[in-house]
């Protein structure tokens, strides 16, 4: 038996790929005897007459019995991954472990979804405020006050300290004189103090349009786009708005920064997709002229709280012939603030359908001269304006009634009442009641004295600050000079009140200093921060540099 055991073939080794080795080591050399008995029907043969060149020679043969060490390590290699489980010392049941990667699958799509949506709507609205900025944002305006970190060397005079900004209500494309602006206010902002004004400025004021001779303020704007030489509507526009600045600033003795045109059509569907504005109306208005723009009903709108939706408001702010353009100012300021109340109010801006709208209404129908950071900016210092710090002004109301009606040309107009064209009284009011927001803010104390021969000159330069806001607390004559040649600024605060110094040096264009010039005899009061010693030179000037 044993003898017959070492005659016995010996298995041969099995190998998991289905190659099975005849002993020979790779590479060995093939015996020349060796030939297949049958050449077509060999496995070689059938080798070769695959499609794909391979076959194997035969199935290695599975072995199943396995030792218990074995089998267990096999199922692990079969069990799925988890990834994220703790799975050390804990035992599992199949079927709450098929649940538990179902929820998480859900939750996995679920989220994807999600994302997928976020990225989408954020594609969609990107493309969108890119387009309308193109359309809507021209950019070209500037104010120094509205950056977030003022540089005082862009301050170039008294004014430049707030934000000023011209408001103009156009009828737009089907209305007669479509660029006629039916509407003109001054939204004026203090971001020092945050605070803001509105100012109407009525739409029959009789101006010296330059180039154009005398009319009514409101053709300055058309007049300017017609006599345009730009090749685009852009162009004409800010040529319009140049002539209308042209005519208004002298006016109102201060600086325009920023342009907005809105058409009819622009304002009612952005009230609209505000949801309507809340509005107080103090007494019913009743216009019949335009009654058939309100379903043939006279009655714009009745006393008391409401909400107004596009058309109604904008038949509000432009009803006139039952009251009167000044009445009409105070309506339209009043939409403006409700307007403000809305826009800026919790849920607007985090509203992507009502974000969408104003888009679409301001893309189509509004022009700016902003960009788009400036409207940024713009919205972190409104969010800092309560309503009740908004104050609504006019030229009409005493005791600052400094218009009235008239005619001309049998026109109907407004004119001033100190005369015609002389608008001192109106640029005095609105430079003191729209005082520069550094001005105020260190509220310095100025002392004027003559040190010349020349009678007035300390009162009439006291008259021109004042005018800006500034805060004259003496007006004087040298004791001891009165020859002197140039002016003197001294700044008793010694750089504190930096703003205020910055201005009165590029008023008199002279560096100011911190020592009271030797021989003058000035004793300036207690409390005084400035004190301005005149010299001739103020006298060439105190009419044009001074006044301007």
């Amino acid at each position: 038996m044993e003898d017959n055991k070492k005659f016995q073939r010996p298995k041969r080794p099995v190998s998991i790929d289905g190659f099975v080795s005849d002993g020979r080591g790779l590479g060995a050399v093939v015996p020349r005897s060796y030939q297949p008995s049958n050449p077509a029907n060999s496995e070689l043969g059938n080798y070769r007459a695959r499609s794909d060149g391979f076959y194997p020679l035969r199935q290695a043969p599975r072995d199943v019995s396995h030792t218990p060490e074995e089998a267990e390590e096999e199922a692990l290699l079969n069990e799925p991954i988890l990834l994220g489980e703790e799975l050390e010392g804990t035992k599992r049941k199949p079927h709450s472990v098929n649940k538990h990667q179902r929820a998480k699958r859900r939750l996995k799509r679920a989220g994807l979804a999600l994302f997928s949506l976020v990225i989408i709507g954020a594609a969609y609205f990107g493309v969108k405020l890119y387009a309308t900025e193109k359309h809507l944002f021209h950019g070209g305006g500037g104010a120094p006050a509205l950056a977030a970190q003022v540089d005082i060397n862009q301050l170039k005079g008294e004014g430049d300290g707030r934000v000023n900004i011209l408001l103009l209500g156009i009828g737009g494309p089907g209305h007669d004189g479509p660029d006629l602006t039916d509407t003109m206010m001054i939204m004026s902002i203090d971001p020092i103090n945050n605070n803001a004004s509105l100012l109407s400025i009525p739409r029959d004021l009789w101006v010296k349009i330059p180039g154009n001779g005398y009319q009514k303020i409101n053709a300055a704007y058309p007049d300017g786009k017609a006599e345009s030489t730009a090749k685009t509507v852009s162009g004409q526009t800010k040529d319009g708005l140049a002539l209308l600045d042209k005519t208004l600033e002298p006016i109102i003795g201060i600086p325009i920064h920023y342009h907005v045109i809105v058409d009819f059509s622009a304002f009612k569907q952005a009230v609209d997709a505000l949801g309507g504005v809340t509005v107080n109306v103090p007494e019913t208005l009743y216009d019949p002229t335009i009654a058939w723009e309100n379903h043939w009903n006279p009655y714009i709108a009745k006393q008391g709280v409401q909400t107004m939706y596009g058309a109604q408001a904008l038949l509000y702010a432009r009803s006139r012939e039952t009251s009167s353009d000044f009445a009409r100012a105070q309506r339209q300021r009043a939409v403006i603030v409700a307007i403000k109340n809305k826009a800026l109010s919790l849920g607007t801006f985090t509203n992507p359908v009502k974000i969408s709208s104003l888009l679409d209404s301001f893309g189509n129908n509004v022009y700016t001269d902003f960009s788009l950071s400036n409207v940024g900016r713009l919205q972190e210092i409104f969010n800092k304006i309560p309503s009740n710090k908004i104050t609504s002004l006019d030229l009409v109301t005493p005791p600052h009634d400094l218009l009235t009606t008239g005619s001309m040309n049998g026109l109907s107009i407004v004119k001033p009442k100190a005369g015609l064209f002389d608008y001192s009284d109106i640029t005095s009011y609105i430079r003191n009641t729209l005082r520069d927001s550094f001005i105020a803010k260190e509220n310095a104390q100025i002392a004027v004295y003559n040190a010349t021969s020349i009678s007035g000159l300390a009162a009439d330069s006291a008259n021109v600050l004042k005018s800006y806001g500034y805060s004259v607390t003496t007006v004087d004559n040298a004791p001891h000079t009165t020859n002197q040649e140039l002016t003197t600024i001294v700044d008793l605060t010694h750089g504190k009140d930096k703003y205020t110094a910055h201005y009165l040096e590029e008023r008199f264009q002279i560096t100011t200093t911190d020592s009271m010039p030797p021989g003058t005899g000035i004793s300036a009061p207690a409390g005084t921060n400035f004190v301005i010693i005149l010299g001739r030179d103020a006298a060439d000037s105190s009419q044009t540099s001074l006044a301007n």
